[in-house]
This record gives C-alpha cells, structure tokens and sequence, in this order.
C-alpha cells in the first residue's frame, strides 16, 4: 500500500541532529522531521538529541499554539506529543493534525495514568490520525529508537508519493476521469459462517499512482463534491447488484452516504430508475453516521421510510462515539447498527472496548435489528464478538475489499467448495 506524505522529497538527513527553534525558524524550506510538543524543556532537549543521534531533525514546542501555528510552514514526518501542555493539551493538537489531514504518525508519551493516555490515543484514531503505542514516563533513551525503528523512519523512500496534494482537488476530477471505483468487501454471518452481504467501498484508482482509500479525502469534501458522489455510487451499487444477481449472488450491499446529501438529493428518483430487476433483489443499505441522524430525527425518520419503498434502508455506521444518544434512536426505521472499528479492535481483552461493544450488540438486538462488526482483524476479537450475540462481522480477517469482479469469482469460488468463512 502506498503511504500518502505531503512531501515532495524524502532524503535521509543525518545532519547530527539539528533542532528548529520553537518560533519553527529551521533555516530551510524543507521541515524537520519530527515535531516535538512537550512543556517540559527537559524531556524536548533529551527526545531532540536521542532523535539527532539517530539522524533525524526535530523542532521542540513547548505549547500546543506554536506547534500549531509551525505545522503552517511545514508538516513532520512524526509528532512527538505530550498530553499536558500548560495551557492547552494534546487534544487540542489532534483536532489541528487532522483538520490539516496530517499524514505522518503520532507518538503520544506522558506520565499520566494509562487509562487516560489510551483515551487520548483512542481520541486520535477516531480523527482518523496515525496513533503509534503510547510512551509511558519516564522512558529511557532506547524507548524513543526503538519507537523510531517501529516507525519506519530510519528507512525511508527517496521519492515519495504525494497523494493527498495530487488528488484534491481530486475527487471532482478522479469522478471525471473515472478513476473511482466501489470495491466490495464481504459482510460474514456470525452464527453460520456464511456471507450476509457486501460493504460497496469508495476506491481511486489513478493509472499511475494506483489505488487507495478516500475517506480523508471525504472528510474534507465540498458539499457538491459529497452530493455528487453519493448519486454516482447510488446509481453504481444498484447497477453492481443486477451484475451480482446475473452471477447468482443475492446478497444485501451497503455504501457510505452523507445524510446531508440524503436530506437534500432526490435520490427516490434515482431509486426508482435504477432499482434492480431481480424479482430476488434483497434491497440496498446506505450507511450514515450516528451524529448526523441524532440532529434532526424527524427527517431522517422521513426519509428513511420513503427510501423503504423501494427496498433501500438506512444503517448507523461507526457507533460508539455518541453511545449515550443512541436511545433516541428508538423510533427510527433503520436496519442496523455498526460498530466503530476502533472499539471492534481488541474487545477480546480491552476491558472498555468489550463494554461498549456488547452494550450495543444488546441494544441493537433489543430494537430488532443487526449488530454489525467492522474491522475484524484476529480471531480473538471474532470469539469475543461471537460469545457477545453480534450478528455480523467485516474486516481483513475474512478479506479485503476486493473489485467487483473479483468479489464475483471468489464467491463463485468458495461456494463450489462450500468453504466456510472461518473456523
């Protein structure tokens, strides 16, 4: 897979580890390679000079505002970050490293009790960053090189490839191109072993780059952008499932969508033209974040019924962050829950993460309706979701997404043998 950077060169520089000043003043145009926030003036220099040992340049900040306010001239390739910064803290970085779609890796290191830094690490991942394991104070020396070895850094490309700088704006011209495409990864029933549907995910396919996900790229679409996209790959995905059923494969199918551009789109007319022909159709699920359904309930109950007419129905995607409301979701006509993969990951002995996931597995059996599982990626996490109830799982450990032809001879494939999806 290719690693997205917002670099144009990645030359190795041992340069005996040259350290930016705070006021991010380093005498080139090229920034250094980490960033390290720690109001600490003891734990930057020795971070700083553990790092030039290695080879690598740093830039210390003591506050969250000037390592902001650095990142406008130039991004790291890992961030050094303390929770505590005095007057801000490592939260606030977060939500600037994201909204700035930083690419590099994140190495949280504090003192404080485990239970917090694994919030914030959690907190991380859900803005969709990097998050490498936690350093826990006090570290010594080979704690930092040995991170740095897990990191990758000391082994880098000559030449990177710039993917995020190159695609937006990107996605208005990938659609006109036709570089996008919807990869389909198999939805497994828990209980039987057998497939349960499919999961239409968003792919760009660049001729020369090749293929990648989108979703920070979504993130950070125009609404124009979003509307367009959620009609082409409506109009795709029921064309896609006439395809499956001329392969006799009936399965369920379910793609992204922005509520919004439900809110706003005429897609019952597109239903209508494009439904599929098969008397056997067993309908079409568009996914739709929690957040944005709890905002008007009223609509999103609107139009969830309207699209039931036409055998399409609404699904919640990556449940978990805004758990406490999910009572409100009481009356609306949905069809299933999904868990967020970052609380998916390591239910089998994260005592939180076991929680949250068998308390919506119970709630979602409690409304009638699936408990989905996404980003299933070791049989541990599978046992543990399968002893919960949880109705059906995704992820890696079963296979990735594949095109859609592809998805059609592996099916075809595991079905003349009759191979279950896991032991």
């Amino acid at each position: 897979m290719l690693k997205a950077t917002n670099r144009s060169s990645r030359v190795p520089r041992s340069v005996g580890g040259r350290t930016a000043s705070a006021s991010a003043d380093w005498p080139n145009s090229t920034p250094p390679d980490a960033f390290v926030i720690d109001d600490e003036a003891g734990i930057c220099k020795f971070v700083s000079m553990t790092l030039g040992g290695l080879g690598l340049t740093s830039a210390t900040f003591p506050t969250a505002d000037q390592a902001i306010a650095a990142l406008q001239r130039g991004q790291p390739d890992v961030v050094f970050l303390d929770i505590a910064l005095g007057g801000s803290d490592a939260v606030d970085v977060i939500r600037a490293l994201s909204e700035r779609r930083y690419e590099g890796i994140v190495q949280l290191m504090s003192g404080a009790k485990s239970a917090l830094l694994d919030d914030v690490h959690r907190i991380g991942a859900l803005h969709g960053l990097n998050m490498s394991a936690p350093l826990q104070k006090p570290f010594r020396k080979e704690a930092i090189q040995r991170a740095v070895v897990d990191l990758s850094l000391d082994d880098r490309p000559e030449v990177a490839v710039t993917l995020v700088s190159d695609i937006e704006p990107g996605l208005d011209v990938a659609l006109a191109n036709g570089w996008l495409e919807l990869w389909y990864q198999p939805k497994i029933d828990l209980r039987t072993k057998t497939l349960a549907g499919a999961e239409g995910l968003i792919r760009i396919c660049h001729p020369q780059r090749g293929v990648h996900a989108v979703d920070r790229l979504l993130a950070h679409a125009s609404a124009e952008t979003r509307a367009a996209l959620t009609e082409y790959f409506l109009i795709a995905a029921l064309l896609d499932c006439d395809e499956f059923a001329r392969a006799n494969i009936n399965v369920r199918t379910a793609i992204n969508a922005s509520f919004h551009v439900l809110a706003n789109a005429d897609l019952t007319s597109l239903a209508r033209k494009n439904r599929p022909r098969s008397e056997k159709w067993p309908g079409l699920v568009l996914e739709v974040g929690e957040h944005e359904v709890i905002a008007d309930l009223n609509l999103a109950h609107e139009i969830a019924t309207q699209l039931r007419i036409y055998d399409i129905t609404l699904g919640i995607n990556n449940f978990g962050a805004g758990f406490s409301s999910f009572e409100r979701l009481r009356e609306l006509p949905f069809s299933e829950l999904k868990l967020h993969p970052g609380f998916v990951a390591g239910c089998a002995d994260d005592v939180r993460n076991e929680g949250i996931c068998r308390a919506a597995v119970d709630l979602a059996h409690r409304f009638d309706i699936l408990s989905v599982a996404d980003g299933i990626e070791n049989t541990a996490d599978l046992r543990a979701l399968r002893s919960m109830g949880c109705d059906i799982g995704q992820g890696p450990l079963f296979a990735e997404p594949m095109p859609r032809a592809k998805f059609i001879t592996a099916l075809g494939a595991r079905e003349r043998t009759n191979q279950a999806w896991f032991r």
